[in-house]
């Protein structure tokens, strides 16, 4: 009886020892080192503070943050910050990430983080992965959800979002039966009530900035107040194209020419505006259309060129799908994202280079918005220049996504 009891105390003693050797949290070495919490907190947009507290019987030499962000990534991402401080047994430090520094993420970005240290006993700890995420908590946000597409919104009643994604719904549609592309992860759109509020969501805005559209998170905010319905039904068909196309076609290889990605998202929008037709059809007229090589590049921040650019990469787009179908649309987004050149993924698909393309739609615009008198293209007017800036800057911001920037 005795033997059983001294062989079960043993037994109970080595359960302990092997408890504090291998315990939780605990990766090698010795001593009492241990987290004692972990907290982050944002101040959107511009910071998000991570803390940390933990104590050791020797003295913390070393304090690392690790973190990575949902994003679209060809290779997984950890970021890595350094704490700076004096050794001791106890410690509580903080890391800020400053994004005035850096460059912001968009509202509703997810990312996960965790703590290393490690003390001069050389002792080591590692705490789980904590998820949080950079909301843009000044307001309260509603949400609509359907599909793969999410809509936030605080101003504006529940027929006001049914609007909204009746919009989304529709421009999804019209993608699909155009080119077959449809979206491959999940889309989130904000809707602040106006463009100030949404200024007051992004770091170091422009004045006329009216939306932002970040690829790489999947993610689209706009400003549309309830009473601007018409204006953001067709710019939410216009970026949310963006994203799909962009969802389809992401390569480490290259990119789509402008005019393509450009002509897809406003010939989603539907039929051509008036403003745009009247420069169309003055520049046929004049002779005085932009090439195809040329819209392939980012386009002019004249207004009235850009303008006019925006209009043929419509009906360049237009010409594709109409003339040979939506199987060949979206033959050529999968070449593209091949990482095939423009010219090798016209060929490959259509059988004609971009110069084969420039002359084939040229034929096909002149007999689409030609007259044959003289015409003079009616200017943009102030109304029509504000709202091709807002979305020249949205484009430039999407095409900084593209990048990486």
């Amino acid at each position: 009886m005795i033997k059983k009891a001294a062989l079960l105390a043993l037994v109970i003693i080595l359960i302990m020892a092997l408890f504090l050797v291998f315990g939780p949290g605990r990766v090698q070495g010795q001593g009492d080192l241990a987290i004692l919490d972990s907290s982050v907190e944002a101040e959107f947009p511009f910071k998000l503070n991570f803390r940390l507290s933990a104590r050791s019987d020797a003295p913390i030499t070393d304090i690392r943050l690790h973190y990575t962000v949902d994003r679209e990534s060809y290779a997984q991402v950890t970021s890595e910050a350094s704490i700076e401080f004096m050794p001791d047994t106890t410690l509580d430090v903080q890391w800020d990430w400053d994004m005035r520094r850096t460059g912001g993420i968009p509202p509703g970005t997810g990312l996960e983080y965790w703590w290393t240290v490690q003390d001069a006993g050389g002792a080591k700890v590692e705490s789980a992965p904590t998820r949080v995420y950079f909301d843009d908590n000044r307001y309260s946000w509603n949400s609509l959800t359907r599909d793969k597409v999410t809509i936030y919104w605080y101003e504006g009643n529940q027929a006001f979002a049914e609007e909204l994604m009746s919009a989304a719904e529709q421009a999804l549609e019209h993608l699909s039966e155009a080119t077959g592309a449809y979206p491959l992860e999940p889309v989130r759109l904000y809707i602040y009530k106006s463009s100030q509020d949404l200024q007051g969501a992004m770091i170091f805005p422009q004045e006329w900035t009216g939306g932002v559209t970040f690829t790489r998170y999947g993610i689209i905010a706009i400003g549309i107040a309830p009473n601007e319905l018409s204006w953001g039904r067709r710019t939410i068909s216009h970026e949310l194209t963006h994203l799909v196309v962009h969802q389809m076609t992401a390569s480490p290889y290259g990119d789509l020419p402008v005019w393509l990605t450009e002509g897809l998202a406003m010939y989603n929008e539907g039929i051509l505006e008036a403003g745009y037709v009247n420069l169309l059809k003055g520049a046929i007229n004049r002779d005085s259309l932009l090439s195809v090589r040329s819209l392939s590049s980012p386009f002019s921040a004249n207004p009235e060129e850009s303008y006019l650019a925006y209009a043929q990469s419509y009906s360049l787009v237009e010409f594709l799908a109409t003339t040979y179908g939506q199987g060949k649309m979206l033959e050529l987004l999968t070449t593209f994202s091949q990482g095939n050149s423009y010219d090798a993924a016209l060929g490959k698909v259509y059988g004609f280079n971009m110069d084969g393309l420039n002359s084939l739609w040229r034929e096909y615009a002149a007999k689409r918005f030609g007259e044959t008198r003289q015409t003079t293209a009616m200017p943009p007017s102030p109304v029509e220049v504000l709202r091709l800036v807002s979305r020249l800057l949205l484009d430039s911001e999407l095409t900084a996504q593209r990048v990486g920037i």
